[in-house]
């Protein structure tokens, strides 16, 4: 609200006497942590019982506001407010024992009578108080810089702009945050105070002040007459209501007759300085009230014992009530979610149709309804935010909601939709249940969006980009809040340090190489915390870089790389098949260490699969610095840390960490983050927005996630990679199934394009659909009995599903429910939205409210126990290479990490034509690399490529960009 009688607000503050000010000085006098504390108030209160003489002089008539003795009402006054907020700090800080309250001063001079005012009355209350000192002809910016740095400063909980009234323009105050203004004189504030809604704003402690002294007076309040002089600014405003709210009559110098004045029986003096009161103004019994400077001296005439500390008593009490309600708002918030209105249309659009009819929440909006606090998020543009790890603290002792995973049977090249069904149930759940849900997603790679999606063909954009539409953002599969970009560039820099190393140490003595990795800044020598890490990892004790010996120098300096043994690849997040193997070094300035090395889609990096497991900033350093890049010549493995990057990748890490905040077509929260590959890495979305979602949803929500690929493969690593860095544990699963899937692996054709839809699958084949359960009983199996919890299974409707008939839905829900499903049921999300899959939500809400056991799929044999118990092996075999890499990972200390098969995705067994359930194999396992960043070893079983290419005719021929309305053609 803006309100025109604030243009020049504060006109009428009293402002202290001038002392040449210290200019640029920032005062905090802080102990510890803890900001100090100096009370308030320099405005001085006057109350007299004042009497009418006639028949003398102008001068004598005019009533002297002389020595004053306030008298045992005023001190009570006092006393009683200062009991009262310490009553209320203790209660504070009995739920709260860090919180200390602080009130910060900016002034503009250096006049400490203030301060030490304040200080005094903090200190009754317990309260800090701290002082910004501006010079005296500071400008407007200078003030707003000050003003924004306390409004981001956590520790401080309100703000006193002591400043000239000149200073104190409509931008000054209205840059300070509403809920920091404890003197109750921005426009918003002001404007709460008017309407009566006190529940955010703060009276004025002046107004307040005055208020409480004229509730003291013999006359009844009701009815009571007051002459205000001067206050054209926010205090007369406020004054003005406050008056007028308790039954005053309220009377203006300039506005009313002498014959109104004379009926007053109650004057206010608000203008600052010494004011001659005309005695005709007066009555016998009128009280008088001067709010001028709070520190009056003898040159003004008056030497009176101020009233000011009333003032100062009452702003604390408005810092209290600040922090107060800074202290609920960290609390748990009651979601407010406005779902959007989705209109299903008959034909289903065209998925780019369906997002753009749709419009947007704007994010802040978004944020604003599941609870999360404005400093909580980072917007990037208006539809999309970071959202900061700080709500983990904030909400630590909240009870996390119910855990849901998507999973699906091993998958058609076409995809069975399970991204979508996490969507599709997200929505039913929120917008038509009305229970808390959140979906957590993973961020496309954008090779493929560009490329093709496996080997989907010429329909491979729209099936990918399905889950786009439903999410109403197209940056969804582009750039989105480049995270991908953060982890392309961490993981180049690590290989760039690690060329860069090796041709050093080979052009290099160890004398210069220590020169030049410990140098000489301003005559001195020392080395950085990341080398006083290697040297303690080394055992040198020593950190004075000249009392090296030269054989701690040597073992310091020299990595001593094998060429031939490093693992580490550069990537990029394009599919590009000509980089798959690339000589490097090749120019005279490298002088011959050339080497063969490869790039790798950016997904497929460690930084990715960190940033998807890590549980905080400080765990993904950590695990940053412990990424093997290879191998020195006597066999030790070299981390980042040795190489002195991880303290790097963690500055280029630091905002990818952050989930980002999205919605779908019905306006549900989603979270995006992280994007790992399910067949070369664990295939989930991070951990970290997984932690936050089931902290936001509240103890009777549901977060929803996916995992990618086929069960064997996401959902096995879901259960033992993930759940086991993170601790959680989820309670329901619901695998996911099409009429198509299962006839391909109940003996139909391969599906490998859309033309094979209209051909066999198409057809009803009822037995077909029987044997398919050979290939679905194990996954229930696996659900029933080695994680032993309750799940639900749904048969996915989607575009390419329009033939199923409804015979073949049934047999498939009543084989479902006898392989040990808690419920089968049909999803139409794909043409209905959420209402399409509210049968879905029920029978997740349904299995939700059952008890879970979880327990890990291993202990041991890691590997032939997933190779037995989820692929239905006989047996493993491993070449000698992968042998000699056991044996090596295990001298090294790693056997007990998880494993994280790398294998195909369109068969149980290493072998893509393989449908149905194969039995009667031997998987071979031809090498073992170990990411031990990202924390798991990961076997290759058969060949696996880690750079897609780009096909005959890729996506990019349809895509475009309308230079006019910037809109986007063939993404969908």
């Amino acid at each position: 609200m803006r309100l025109s009688t604030l243009r020049h607000a504060c006109r009428n503050l009293p402002t202290p006497s001038v002392h040449q000010p210290r200019t640029g000085v920032r005062v905090f006098g802080l102990a510890k942590s803890s900001l100090p504390l100096g009370p308030s108030s320099n405005s001085q209160l006057l109350l007299r019982a004042a009497s009418s003489v006639s028949g003398t002089t102008s001068a004598e008539k005019a009533p002297k506001l002389g020595k004053q003795t306030d008298g045992p009402g005023y001190e009570n006054t006092i006393r009683e407010n200062v009991q009262r907020t310490k009553e209320e700090m203790v209660a504070l800080q009995r739920g709260h024992p860090a919180l200390k309250p602080t009130l910060a001063i900016i002034q503009a001079d250096e006049d400490d009578r203030l301060l030490e005012l304040n200080k005094k009355m903090a200190g009754k209350i317990g309260l800090n108080v701290t002082q910004i000192c501006l010079p005296r002809e500071c400008t407007e910016d200078e003030i707003i810089e000050e003003v924004l740095k306390l409004n981001e400063d956590p520790r401080v909980h309100g703000v006193y702009l002591h400043l000239p009234p000149a200073s104190l323009t409509s931008r000054v105050l209205n840059t300070l945050r509403p809920e920091k203004d404890v003197d109750g004189v921005s426009d918003l504030n002001v404007g709460r105070l008017v309407r009566g809604d006190m529940n955010q704003g703060f009276i004025p402690p002046l107004a307040n002040a005055v208020m409480e002294l004229l509730a003291r007076h013999d006359t009844p309040m009701e009815g009571r007459i007051v002459l205000v002089v001067g206050g054209e600014g926010p205090l007369g405003v406020a004054l003005q209501c406050l008056m007028q709210r308790r039954g005053m009559v309220v009377l203006h110098s300039r506005r009313s007759s002498e014959v109104l004045q004379k009926q007053a029986n109650a004057v206010v003096l608000l203008a600052a300085g010494h004011m001659d009161v005309p005695p005709t103004w007066l009555r016998p019994g009128t009280a008088v009230i001067h709010c001028g400077s709070a520190l009056m001296t003898e040159d003004h005439g008056m030497e009176m014992s101020g009233v000011g500390p009333l003032t100062a008593a009452l702003r604390m009490q408005n810092v209290v009530q600040s922090s107060s309600r800074w202290a609920q708002g960290q609390q748990y918030r009651p979601w407010t979610l406005r779902s959007l209105k989705l209109q299903p249309l008959s034909p289903v659009p065209s998925d780019i149709e369906i997002s753009r009819a749709q419009t947007p929440k704007p994010v802040d909006q978004l944020a604003q309804e599941i609870g999360l606090l404005q400093e909580e998020t980072e917007a990037y543009g208006r539809t999309k935010a970071k959202v900061r790890l700080s709500l983990l603290d904030r909400l630590r002792e909240q009870p996390d909601g119910k855990y849901v995973l998507v999973a699906g049977i091993t998958p058609t090249p076409l995809g069975e939709g399970k991204s979508t069904v996490v969507i599709g149930l997200v929505q039913a759940l929120s917008a038509h249940l009305k229970l808390n849900s959140f979906a957590c997603l993973r961020q496309p790679s954008q090779g493929p969006t560009f490329g093709v999606k496996g080997q989907r063909g010429q329909i491979s954009t729209r099936i990918s980009m399905l889950e786009i539409s439903m999410l109403i953002n197209e940056s969804f599969n582009l750039h989105l809040t480049g995270d991908i970009h953060a982890i392309t560039a961490a993981n180049n820099l690590v290989a760039a340090a690690i060329d860069a190393r090796m041709l050093h140490e080979a052009t290099q003595k160890d004398k210069a190489l220590y020169s030049r990795l410990v140098p000489s800044v301003n005559g001195v020598r020392r080395f950085s915390p990341i080398q006083i890490s290697r040297l303690r990892r080394l055992g040198i004790s020593e950190i004075d870089p000249s009392a090296l010996t030269p054989q701690e120098v040597s073992s310091f300096v020299r990595l001593d790389l094998d060429p031939a043994k490093v693992t580490w690849q550069r990537v990029v997040d394009t599919n590009d098949r000509f980089l798959r193997k690339i000589t490097v070094g090749q120019a005279s300035t490298e002088k011959g260490h050339v080497r063969e090395t490869q790039f790798d889609i950016a997904v497929a990096s460690e930084i990715m699969a960190i940033l998807a497991l890590a549980d905080g900033l400080g765990d993904m350093k950590t695990r940053l610095g412990r990424m093997v890049v290879g191998s020195s010549r006597s066999g030790q493995p070299v981390t980042a840390e040795d190489l002195g990057v991880s303290g790097a990748l963690a500055v280029l890490m630091k905002d990818a960490i952050k989930p980002t905040l999205m919605q779908t077509l019905e306006g549900s929260p989603v979270f995006v983050h992280a994007g790992p590959f399910a067949n070369i890495a664990h295939g989930n979305s991070s951990v970290l927005a997984d932690k936050l979602a089931l902290k936001l949803v509240g103890e009777d929500g549901f977060v929803v996630t996916e995992a990618g690929f086929g069960a064997d493969i996401g959902m096995e690593k879901f259960f033992n990679i993930k759940c086991r860095a993170s601790g959680l544990r989820p309670n329901v699963v619901v695998l996911v199934a099409t009429v198509r899937a299962l006839k391909m692996h109940g003996g139909g054709p391969n599906v490998s394009h859309p033309s094979i839809l209209s051909v066999v699958i198409a057809l009803v084949l009822l037995d077909t659909v029987r044997k398919s359960f050979a290939h679905v009983r194990p996954i229930t199996m696996l659900c029933n009995t080695t994680f032993p919890f309750t799940f639900a299974t749904t048969i996915n409707k989607s575009s390419l599903c329009l033939t199923d008939t409804q015979a073949e839905i049934d047999l498939v829900c009543q084989m479902a429910k006898e392989s040990g499903a808690s419920d089968a049921v049909p999803c139409h999300h794909w043409a209905r939205g959420g209402r399409g899959s509210v049968e879905l939500a029920q029978a997740v809400k349904q299995a939700g409210s059952q008890p879970s056991h979880f327990q890990f799929l291993y202990s041991q044999e890691k590997i032939r126990m997933i190779a037995q118990k989820v692929y239905g092996a006989d047996d493993i075999e491993l070449s000698p290479e992968a042998q000699a890499k056991i044996d090596y990972y295990n001298q090294q200390g790693y056997g007990k990490l998880p494993i994280c098969m790398a294998k195909t995705h369109l068969s149980l067994s290493h072998m893509p034509e393989k449908k149905g359930t194969p039995t009667g194999f031997t998987l071979p396992i031809r090498d073992i690399r170990a990411s031990i960043g990202a924390g798991f070893i990961y076997p290759l079983v058969g060949t696996m490529s880690t750079m897609p290419g780009l096909p005959t005719r890729p996506c990019f021929y349809d895509i475009d960009l309308d230079p006019v309305t910037e809109e986007i053609t063939g993404l969908f």
